[in-house]
């Protein structure tokens, strides 16, 4: 079986080491993923994701692109 971590190294290392990641609308937003840290938002999908695991596979490559430029 593979785990969270194994298919979404990046999104693990954003939760364990930078900020934490939500799931889900509300009225405050149309995006699906938004990824945090204490400064605030990051990063946002946009509104036309058609499921959870494209929902995920979106940040765990905008993340990989945030530790790049910011270590």
């Amino acid at each position: 079986m593979t785990t969270f971590a194994g298919s979404y190294p990046t999104i693990t290392c954003w939760i364990e080491e930078q900020g934490w990641i939500e799931i889900g609308r509300d009225e405050y937003s149309s995006s699906l993923v938004r990824a945090l840290d204490p400064g605030g938002m990051v990063w946002e999908s946009d509104s036309n994701i058609d499921s959870i695991d494209d929902a995920l596979q979106e940040p765990e490559k905008e993340l990989k692109d945030w530790f790049r430029k910011n270590g």
